[in-house]
Formats: structure tokens, sequence, C-alpha cells
């Protein structure tokens, strides 16, 4: 009789067949099959006898940000080991494939058990560290039966996952090669507690730490500085179609002393062009702005990526996408500059999100109508204004720690 083990391989290498074929139409799986294509060959290139290994591997990039106050402090602590650092998502993998914090950043090559034999082989990492939800049998499954410390950080758990359903006995086993769960919440540890694991730790999420040294670092920018000025400055982050049709129709209705700042989560040259082109204040792009006096305009669009964070430093208030979407973005990272965010409706799952909403420290907005009357509120009222930041600000206080726990634990291990 076929394991379960079996059947599960089987079915990872006939996804990778089928994703072999949508990678000839999909640009993005084209990368994430052609990335994997080449896995094997840069690790036997950076790979030497007697490097000594500690392992990260992380979904994307909303999980790499979770991860790398810990490998920060891995790299401080010990510059003898060395770091791979691995990604299953292309969205994660081309945004930080050079991250410097890594000696080796590839992609997670399919969950078969001659591949994780032999990614194992390469690195043989002294210990393993998963973010949040990435849970791989055979991978877990060979890390177990080399011995390998294994820690999940950050995790999260509730009901409706495979682990707690009647029929989820193969994902189940395979949590019992975690050494460790550092998990986000008391509801994650009870329902571990339930299927008997005792080896759980509630640190809270790595996250807190990760924007908290956003305000450690040099932010300023001198195109933002010359554009704000004194005046008040909305920074719209990560949007989506959805959202900028709100964000457009109260642009153009807004008073010439408010400035704007529309950094899409699509920076496609069509989709820069139709934002601008609807907008009727006088506008430029971030590309552009060496051409123009930043000053003379009342709205920048940013059509680049890795300056969203600083950017936040000079809102007055800050509008995060993706809830009225596919998903809300990180609305932490505005937050932590003690400002007021504003999101869409569709925030359930996100936990900072939903605790902020019932702190009002995030208010939410359904259309175009209420989100004018908040933002009027904001701009008219500096005592709500700054009530409402002065909430994320202790709400972000009140969590930081995570990393120092988990590093606590490795530090017995390495």
């Amino acid at each position: 009789m076929m394991s379960v083990r079996f059947i599960y391989t089987i079915l990872i290498s006939l996804s990778w067949i089928v994703l072999k074929v949508i990678a000839l139409f999909n640009p993005k799986i084209k990368l994430f099959v052609s990335g994997r294509k080449e896995v094997f060959q840069k690790l036997e290139a950076k790979v030497s006898n007697g490097n000594r290994f500690v392992w990260m591997h992380v979904a994307s990039l909303g999980e790499y940000e979770q991860g790398l106050p810990i490998l920060e402090r891995i790299k401080s602590k010990y510059p003898s080991h060395k770091i791979a650092l691995t990604f299953f998502s292309p969205s994660g993998y081309e945004v930080k494939k050079n991250a410097g914090v890594a000696d080796v950043v590839v992609y997670l090559p399919m969950d078969t058990l001659s591949n994780a034999k032999r990614f194992l082989d390469n690195i043989d990492p002294e210990i393993a560290i998963f973010i949040k939800y990435e849970i791989w049998p055979n991978y877990l499954h060979e890390l177990k039966k080399r011995g390998i410390p294994t820690l999940l950080v950050s995790a999260i758990f509730s009901k409706r996952q495979i682990f707690f359903k009647a029929y989820g006995g193969f994902m189940r086993k395979s949590l019992k090669s975690f050494s460790h769960f550092f998990v986000q919440n008391e509801s994650s540890k009870q329902l571990l507690t339930s299927l008997n694991f005792e080896n759980v730790t509630v640190s809270g999420d790595t996250r807190f730490d990760r924007v908290s040294e956003i305000l450690k670092q040099d932010n300023a920018l001198e195109f933002m500085k010359d554009f704000k000025k004194s005046d008040f400055c909305l920074v719209a982050g990560s949007t989506w179609p959805e959202d900028e049709e709100i964000l457009v129709d109260f642009i153009n209705s807004s008073e010439k002393t408010v400035k704007h700042v529309i950094a899409p989560h699509t920076i496609k040259p069509a989709h820069i062009e139709k934002i601008q082109t609807s907008i009727t204040k006088k506008s430029v792009c971030y590309s552009k702005i060496a051409q123009e006096n930043v000053a003379d305009h009342e709205v920048i669009i940013i059509d680049t990526i890795g300056l969203l964070t600083r950017i936040y430093s000079y809102a007055d208030v800050a509008y995060v996408g993706g809830a009225f979407a596919t998903g809300l973005h990180n609305t932490l990272e505005p937050a932590v500059y003690g400002i007021p965010v504003i999101i869409g409706p569709n925030y359930k799952g996100f936990r900072e999100a939903e605790d902020l909403v019932d702190r009002n420290g995030i208010h939410v907005i359904t259309d175009n109508a209420s989100f004018k009357s908040l933002m009027s509120h904001f701009i008219s009222d500096n005592d709500f204004r700054n009530e409402t930041g002065n909430t994320n600000t202790d709400y972000i206080k009140e969590n930081l720690g995570a990393t120092e726990l988990v590093m606590e634990f490795i530090h017995a291990l390495l």
C-alpha cells in the first residue's frame, strides 16, 4: 500500500510538470520555474567544505521582513556562520535575491524527498528556521531525520487549517519535526496544545521589532522635503485600482494646501499613466522629478520600488492599500511613525490591523464619501490626528521583544 508521503511526493512532482507548462504563458510562473533550475548550481558554486550554515526559509516578501531581525542578529552575533535564505515566491526572491544579510539566496526547490536530501547535503545547516506558515513535509521529515534543530517563528494557527481537521494527519505529523514553535498569540498556542505540543512559546510577531528599526535609520529624502514643505501630506502606499479610484476622487477635490503621494502596488508604465491622466491636480512621477520643480506639484506618483518606507516618514496621514482588493498590505510601516492609518474594509485575518481598528489607531473607509469625511476630520483636527497616531506608537512599543525570545533559544543551539 502506498504511503501518504509517497502520494504527496508524486503530487508535488506532477505539479512541477504542470507549472512548467503554465510557465510558457505566465511571466510570474516562468520566474518560479526558471529560478529553481539554477538552485543547485548556485549552491555548489557558493558553498564550501567547512562552512557552518544557518538556513532560513520564507514564503515571500512579508515573511522575509518577519525573518530579517533574526537574520541580522545572527549575522552580528555569529560572524563565522553563513546564512542561507530561501524563498518560495518570485515576488519575494526577485526583490531580495541580492539581500546582503544572507550569503546564499535561492528559491526553495520543490518539496520532493530527493530535492530535500540534495539541498540539505549541500548546506548541512546547524539550525533551520521557517517563518510563519511554511510547512513543507519532505524538508521537515529530512531535517528531523538528520537531527537538525528546526524552529517555526512568528507562526499563527487557526482552526481553519488542515492540521486541525480530521483528515489532516499527514500534515500534523509534519509539525512534529519542529524543535520549537514561536507563535504570535495565545490562541495559536492553545491550538497546538490541543494536539499535545508543549514546545510552544508565545513570542509575538518579529515584524514589530523589524519596523521599530525603521526609526533608527536615515529616512531623509530631499525630494520629499522640497515637496511637502509645511503642508499637510497624505501618503498612499501599495494601492490597487480600487483604492486609487477613491484616492483620485479625493485628490481632485482637495485643497491646494494638501500634498499627496501615491505609491501603487503595480508600477507598470500603462498603469502609472492611467493614474496620472485621471488626476486633475499638477502631478509628477518620481522618475521625472529631476526635470521638474517638485515644490510646484501637488501630487507625486512613485513609479519605482524601495522608497515607500522612507516616504511614510513625511506623511501626516497614511493610506495603506489592498483592503478593497486581494489583501491588505503592511500597516505597521506607516504606523511606526506615529501617524494615523486608513484602510479599506477587508482587513480580517490581519492581526495588527484588527487590533488597531479596535483601538482607533487605524480607521476603515468603505467608499469615497467616508474617505473624504475622515480626511477632512484629520486635516482640521490636530488633536484627533495626534491621538490616533499616538495609539499606533503605543501599540508597536507594547509588542516589541519577539526577536529576543527567539534569539535566546538560538543561542543555546549555536
